[in-house]
């Protein structure tokens, strides 16, 4: 099978990887698994072990062939675009008890699938996926650094994350250009009830230019609003946000909104 450009394929061959990623998996019998893209089957022949519900989104309808041999009572394979799927109604008539997310991401898209699951507002036990190492980067990073930014801060909401491993380039037929990481999301037990889409667009505001300060991002009334906040954290009035944790990015969308 010739890997597509267009759907940024790059098949994961390397066994010890695709062993590191279902270990992180401890789903049984009575779980969910949906996998996002599975390629020629060679991650879901692995997961179909654990004999869980297995749903696969995959974009292809040319990896019927690999793939179809893999269906059955517990395995279903739906030829759709994950960005455009409902998923809430296809896992709608499964009983589970745990859902787990993995895959192999096109490093285009990670940032609109993972937006995707959010805004999905399923109850997840844990995402495990991998992406592009810079990419990964940027969901591990620290205020102050670079890579710190609007999706980082996202995620830092939802879950608790942490490398499982980096993947070198020759673990994937064909080759990319990039090294990739395995990451490991779980979902904070306990998250504050706040409007997820309004947070979503005040941290998209203040992020937007980000050699810009806070000050600059955001209209004037809505600074002198959060200005209490900066000064109790003895911030300077020309902080960006790239320097400020996402408790304290909280605290100020939650100061706008009382």
């Amino acid at each position: 099978m010739k890997a597509k450009k267009k759907f940024g394929q790059n098949f994961l061959i390397d066994n010890n990887i695709i062993e590191k990623i279902v270990g992180t998996i401890n789903s049984d019998e009575f779980d969910l698994i949906i996998e996002i893209g599975p390629g020629m089957g060679a991650l879901t022949k692995r997961l179909k072990e654990k004999l869980s519900n297995i749903i696969a989104y995959e974009v292809d309808t040319d990896l019927k062939e690999y793939l179809s041999n893999l269906e059955d009572d517990k395995t279903k394979i739906i030829y759709q675009d994950f960005l455009t799927s409902n998923i809430n109604v296809d896992i709608s008539n499964i009983q589970y008890n745990k859902l787990y997310i993995v895959g192999n991401l096109p490093y285009y898209i990670t940032t609109p699938i993972i937006e995707h699951i959010i805004k999905s507002n399923l109850k997840i036990e844990k995402l495990v996926i991998m992406v592009q190492k810079e990419v990964a980067d940027r969901f591990l990073a620290l205020p102050k650094t670079k890579e710190y930014g609007y999706i980082t801060v996202l995620l830092q909401y939802y879950f608790n994350i942490k490398r499982i491993c980096n993947v070198s380039k020759n673990s994937f037929n064909p080759i990319p250009k990039v090294e990739s990481t395995v990451l490991e999301f779980n979902s904070k037990e306990q998250k504050e009830d706040i409007k997820i889409d309004e947070y979503q667009e005040f941290l998209k505001q203040i992020f937007k230019q980000k050699r810009k300060t806070l000050k600059n991002n955001i209209d004037k009334e809505k600074f002198e609003k959060i200005k209490p906040i900066i000064e109790k954290y003895k911030f300077n009035e020309n902080v960006r946000a790239e320097e400020i944790s996402e408790t304290i990015l909280r605290e100020m969308y939650k100061k706008l909104i009382d």
